[in-house]
């Protein structure tokens, strides 16, 4: 029997077909019950943990009340399913594939003696954790909750907050073998409709046995391939408030399965200032933080190799910012310093990552001040170069997405290596080397990375540095 097989008219024909493609002798959890209605006999398809115990017996008990008139009265399938079943989510599939999907998704499967089809009953309940506020993505007012690994119930959430006709959520499956769910949220109308296509043709291309890494597989998928460009194309979110305003201002949101990461396309480099605190304070508030973060994120690059660039030069300092040059000399050029403290703040995230909750936080503070003072100490660091990279570090996290905070380090890496070797000409020739990959860099849909700078809109480029007020155009 191919996986396009039409189930055939004789029930244990199906029966045994069935058990032998799920192979529900070799798993445990694929779970059978038969039950007798009349003259009719039905077989009953499940994976134990997907649905709950109540639901099934309430099925049984209303089929086994049932007289055998009612029970061998329908001559279809839908009819029997419309007729006999106490169940409002019902379909009817006459492919042995589909019904395969469809248990293996949660749903019960339900072989009737007389039919040549099969009914699919969706009582699924899959285990869920608690809508909690996500660890990383906090605020200190607005909504405390965020999605879960479970689809239905992160677009319910969406829902809740976009009351709207308009708002589509269109269901791809992508895997050979996972099928995965993957849902598009845009609304109609407001996401440009090249933009929507362009990702529908994009899921629709993808030929891949499972998405191992949820979202993660997903975007690597999608992005154009540039293996040596580190910033990331999309941002994620796991607030659904944040979801449904990237979707109320035309952004699309992509929900994966087994994820509680949302993927907001498009996403440029200026699309990371925004954060969802900006939005539960005035708009001066929002606008300076906003400003603040934009400072912040090229002092995090600039700030380590235009310091070593003037020690390089200490002649053209004036004598007001004296006060910046290095108090002593150290044997170990400062290259190497910054090089080894860049590692050793990576291997202190590392370990913290590793370190039971109670105590990462004490572990990572205490580690860095004894590491720090120790170094000074020994004459290996000059103070100067530990103070700079201590507020490096703590700037990196004025930003929620990690993936650009790896991205900026990289950045300021090539910039103090270029620094290093070639002085001025390194600092310039790595300041045109990285502007140059921002230029060639695209989104998802084809945009430059740069935009609204690259191509100019002043009016988007205000709306991202500025936070308005609300209106009835921006809410």
């Amino acid at each position: 029997m191919n996986q396009f097989h039409i189930f055939s008219a004789d029930f244990q024909t199906n029966a045994q077909n069935m058990d032998s493609q799920l192979r529900v002798q070799e798993s445990f959890d694929l779970v059978i019950r038969e039950a007798k209605l009349g003259a009719r006999r039905l077989r009953m398809y499940f994976v134990d943990g997907f649905v709950k115990d109540a639901i099934l017996t309430n099925i049984l008990t209303f089929l086994m009340q049932l007289s055998e008139e009612k029970t061998t009265a329908p001559q279809t399938t839908r009819e029997f399913a419309d007729v006999c079943l106490n169940y409002i989510e019902t379909e009817v599939t006459g492919e042995t594939a589909a019904f395969q999907k469809a248990i293996f998704s949660g749903m019960i499967g339900l072989l009737v003696e007389g039919f040549s089809e099969a009914i699919l009953i969706d009582a699924r309940v899959y285990p869920v954790r608690q809508v909690a506020e996500p660890e990383n993505d906090k605020v200190l007012m607005g909504p405390h909750e965020g999605f879960v690994e479970t689809l239905i119930f992160n677009t319910a959430l969406i829902r809740r907050r976009i009351r709207d006709a308009n708002l589509t959520i269109s269901l791809h499956q992508i895997g050979e073998r996972s099928k995965t769910d993957v849902a598009l949220c845009y609304l109609n109308g407001k996401a440009p409709d090249k933009t929507v296509r362009a990702l529908q043709e994009k899921l629709a291309d993808i030929h891949i046995n499972a998405l191992t890494m949820g979202q993660e597989s997903l975007t690597e998928l999608l992005v154009p391939k540039q293996w040596y460009n580190p910033f990331p194309k999309v941002r994620y979110t796991e607030r659904p408030d944040a979801a449904a305003a990237s979707i109320s201002e035309g952004s699309v949101i992509i929900l994966v399965d087994n994820s509680p990461a949302a993927i907001i396309i498009p996403t440029g480099f200026f699309d990371f200032l925004q954060d969802t605190n900006d939005y539960f304070l005035s708009p001066f508030m929002g606008s300076y933080l906003r400003l603040m973060r934009l400072i912040i994120f090229f002092l995090t690059v600039f700030l380590a190799p235009a310091w070593y660039l003037l020690m390089k030069y200490p002649q053209v300092i004036p004598e007001w910012l004296e006060f910046v040059g290095v108090s002593e000399e150290i044997v170990l050029p400062i290259v190497f310093q910054f090089l080894i403290i860049e590692m050793v703040i990576d291997a202190l995230k590392l370990a913290s990552l590793n370190t039971p909750s109670a105590l990462s936080n004490s572990f990572s503070v205490v580690g860095a001040l004894v590491l720090g003072d120790f170094a000074v100490r020994a004459g290996w660091f000059n103070p100067e170069v530990v103070l700079y990279m201590a507020f490096i570090a703590i700037a990196n996290f004025t930003q929620t997405n990690f993936e650009l905070g790896y991205a900026l380090k990289v950045s300021r890496i090539l910039l103090v290596v270029l620094t290093g070797l070639f002085s001025l000409w390194g600092f310039l020739g790595g300041l045109l080397l990285l502007f140059l990959l921002l230029i060639t860099t695209k989104t998802v849909t084809g945009r430059c990375y740069l935009y609204p700078i690259i191509p100019c809109n002043p009016k988007k480029l205000g709306t991202l540095l500025f936070r308005k007020p609300i209106n009835r155009d921006n809410c």
